[in-house]
C-alpha cells in the first residue's frame, strides 16, 4: 500500500460531516509539522456549528519568497441512508479497483496526495525557492461562513500575501488530469415577493393575482441574453429554482407569490448590472418596487479567472508528463472555496480526481488515479521551483 493510499484511507475513516473535522486536520498537521510547517488552528462559528480551520506554512530561507498554497476541505456531506451503501461510508473499502467511502473523491484523496507530494518534494528539495502553505477548512460543504473566508480575512489582516493556490476539488471527468478549473462562475440568488390582493377565485375583479402579475415578466426573463460569455466562460444563466404561491385551496386567489432564482454569471457581467437589468424587466411589465414587489439579493461568490501563466503552465506540464494528457481548462460547474481565495491570491486553479460520484451513495475513487494525482502535485511543485529559481 502506498503512502498516499494509506493516508487517504485514514482520512475517509474519520466521519467528518460538516462542520465536524473529526480529527482530519490534526492528522494532516502532524505530517506537515514533521516537514517544518508552522501549524495554526483557527476556529470560528457558534458552539452549535463550530468550524475548524488549519493554516500551515513552511517558510523559505528567503524572507521575500512568494507563497504557493494547497487548499481544500476536510468536511464531507452527509452519507444519506447507510443501508444503501455497499459498505459503511466511513469504512474505506476496496472492490473492483475502486476505493469506496464518503469523501473518497471529494476531497480526501486530494488532501492525502497534496501532503505526500510535499513530503516527496521536500525530501528531494529541502530548500525550495518559495514558501509552501496549506489552507484547510471543515466548512466548505456547509454554509461556508466560518471556513476559508475567515482564514483569508485573518491572513489579510496580518499582511500575509498569497501568490499561487492549488485547490484539490475533484475536477476531472474520465481520468485524473483531463480537466482542471482555472476559474469559476459567480453565483447570485434573489428572492422576489410579488404582492397582489387575495380574493375569491369567482370574483377576480375584487382581487389581484400576483402570479398573473409576474407571468409576463417571467416570460421575458427566461429569454434574456445576459451576456455571451467569453473565451473562458459560458454565457451567464438565470434560472428559477422555486415558485411559492397559493393558500392550498383551489378557490382562492393568492395574495403573494414568492420566486426564488439564481444567476450563474461570467466575468462579462457584474452583480450590480444583473440586478439593474432584472429590475428593469419588472418595471417594463408594470411592477413597482415596494408597492408591487419586494426583492432581496444574496451574492454567494464573484467569478474568478486565472489566465495561462506560471501556475497554469506548471500544472499543464505536470499533467502532460505524468499522464500524457493535454488537460482542458474549464470554468464550468458549481462554486468552490476558490472564490474566496481568489480575492487575496492572483492565481488560483483547481485540480483533482474524477467527480462522477461526488455527494452520491457509494462515492468512490479509482485506486489507479491516486498515485498519478500525487505525482501531478509533486511535479507541479518541481515545475514551480524551477520557474521561480529562474526568475530569481
Amino acid at each position: 500500500m502506498t503512502a498516499t493510499l494509506r493516508l487517504t484511507e485514514q482520512l475517509i475513516a474519520r466521519p467528518s460531516v460538516t462542520p465536524d473535522d473529526a480529527g482530519c486536520q490534526a492528522l494532516l498537521a502532524q505530517r506537515l509539522h514533521a516537514l517544518g510547517f508552522a501549524c495554526e488552528t483557527i476556529t470560528s462559528g457558534p458552539e452549535s456549528f463550530r468550524v475548524t480551520n488549519l493554516w500551515a506554512k513552511r517558510q523559505s530561507a528567503c524572507s521575500a519568497a512568494k507563497t504557493l498554497v494547497f487548499a481544500g476541505h476536510t468536511d464531507v456531506v452527509p452519507t444519506g441512508p447507510t443501508d444503501q451503501w455497499r459498505s459503511h461510508p466511513f469504512t474505506p473499502t476496496h472492490a473492483d479497483g475502486l476505493l469506496y467511502g464518503r469523501g473518497a473523491s471529494d476531497m480526501k484523496t486530494s488532501l492525502a496526495a497534496m501532503v505526500v507530494a510535499c513530503e516527496e518534494f521536500l525530501a528531494a528539495t529541502p530548500e525550495p525557492a518559495f514558501n509552501i502553505a496549506f489552507l484547510l477548512t471543515s466548512d466548505e460543504e456547509g454554509p461556508a461562513n466560518d471556513g476559508t473566508v475567515v482564514v483569508c480575512q485573518a491572513l489579510t489582516a496580518r499582511g500575509e500575501k498569497l501568490d499561487w493556490c492549488v485547490v484539490g476539488e475533484p475536477t476531472s471527468v474520465e481520468r485524473t488530469g483531463d480537466m482542471i478549473k482555472n476559474g469559476r462562475r459567480g453565483t447570485m440568488s434573489g428572492k422576489l415577493t410579488v404582492k397582489g390582493i387575495q380574493g375569491h377565485i369567482a370574483y377576480p375583479h375584487l382581487a389581484r393575482n400576483p402570479i398573473h402579475m409576474f407571468s409576463p415578466a417571467l416570460a421575458e426573463l427566461v429569454g434574456v441574453e445576459w451576456d455571451r460569455g467569453n473565451d473562458f466562460f459560458p454565457p451567464t444563466t438565470w434560472q428559477v429554482s422555486n415558485i411559492h404561491g397559493g393558500t392550498g385551496a383551489s378557490n382562492v386567489i393568492p395574495g403573494t407569490v414568492v420566486v426564488d432564482f439564481n444567476f450563474r454569471f461570467s466575468t462579462e457581467s457584474t452583480p450590480e448590472g444583473l440586478q439593474q437589468r432584472l429590475q428593469a424587466v419588472l418595471h417594463r411589465h408594470g411592477l413597482q418596487p415596494g408597492s408591487d414587489y419586494d426583492l432581496s439579493w444574496t451574492v454567494g461568490g464573484l467569478p474568478f479567472l486565472t489566465r495561462p501563466g506560471p501556475l497554469v503552465n506548471a500544472v499543464r506540464d505536470a499533467i502532460r508528463t505524468e499522464t500524457g494528457l493535454e488537460t482542458e481548462l474549464s470554468t464550468t460547474g458549481g462554486t468552490s472555496d476558490g472564490r474566496f481565495i481568489a480575492q487575496v491570491c492572483a492565481e488560483v486553479i483547481e485540480v483533482g480526481p474524477p467527480n462522477a460520484t461526488i455527494h452520491k451513495i457509494n462515492e468512490c475513487v479509482a485506486v489507479a488515479d491516486i498515485e498519478p494525482l500525487k505525482n501531478i502535485y509533486r511535479r507541479l511543485l518541481e515545475n514551480m521551483n524551477a520557474t521561480v529559481s529562474t526568475l530569481t
